[in-house]
């Protein structure tokens, strides 16, 4: 925890306190798609600074939102994750997420695009009752999958494998905002060149209709 406090007892400023600092619920937000190592926060967020990841962690760890875990031979690696008091924190983040994705705009220079990033994106986004899809989506070298049953959504990174059905591939040249706002349509992503897809404009539609962001703030 933050040695910094707002002198407030109230549930919104003791998360900050938990929380709040730069980069903390950034590392949150990685470590609800796995546990990692060390090296591998460090190659998802690339400009954090060494010395603050270390000092994010060791906060993460004395609040007990995060604990260190040595993996099973032959691997003995020590990785990081959450605690249920940590995991706790996931409605937080999607909801930040869904809130969030309606300023994103176009990517901007500088920044990056990680397949955990992708997995939280379609996970904040996820409109449920959209019946049953397999969606395997690749963005450059980054390829994620998403299996959508109803009310359910599993995302995870990485190729789908060992399912009978095989999934709508969409690949995308450019961020998926337009489509996921309802800005294009399927047919009109694809006539512009920003997704190509081993299905049709429909799928691209049923996907959108899947995840779904909001209208862009006035």
């Amino acid at each position: 925890m933050t040695t910094k406090t707002y002198g407030q007892y109230c549930g919104v400023a003791r998360a900050l306190e938990l929380v709040g600092e730069r980069w903390a619920l950034l590392i949150v937000r990685d470590l609800l798609v796995a546990p990692k190592r060390y090296t591998d926060l460090k190659a998802g967020l690339p400009k954090i600074p060494t010395n603050v990841l270390a000092t994010r962690l060791k906060e993460l760890e004395a609040a007990g939102l995060v604990v260190r875990t040595i993996q099973p031979r032959p691997s003995g690696a020590i990785v990081y994750e959450l605690t249920p008091y940590g995991a706790g924190l996931d409605e937080v983040v999607l909801a930040l997420g869904r809130w969030g994705a309606r300023s994103l705009g176009e990517l901007r220079p500088g920044e990056i695009v990680t397949a955990d990033i992708l997995v939280m994106a379609l996970r904040s986004t996820f409109q449920p009752g959209k019946g049953k899809a397999a969606y395997e989506l690749r963005f450059g070298d980054l390829v994620i999958h998403a299996l959508v049953d109803g009310d359910e959504l599993t995302a995870q990174p990485g190729p789908l494998t060992g399912e009978a059905k095989q999934p709508v591939v969409v690949e995308a040249f450019a961020p998926l905002g337009p489509l996921l706002t309802g800005a294009v349509d399927g047919a009109e992503a694809l006539k512009q060149g920003l997704i190509k897809t081993s299905g049709t404009a429909s799928d691209l539609d049923r996907f959108a209709g899947s995840f779904r962001i909001g209208p862009a703030p006035a």
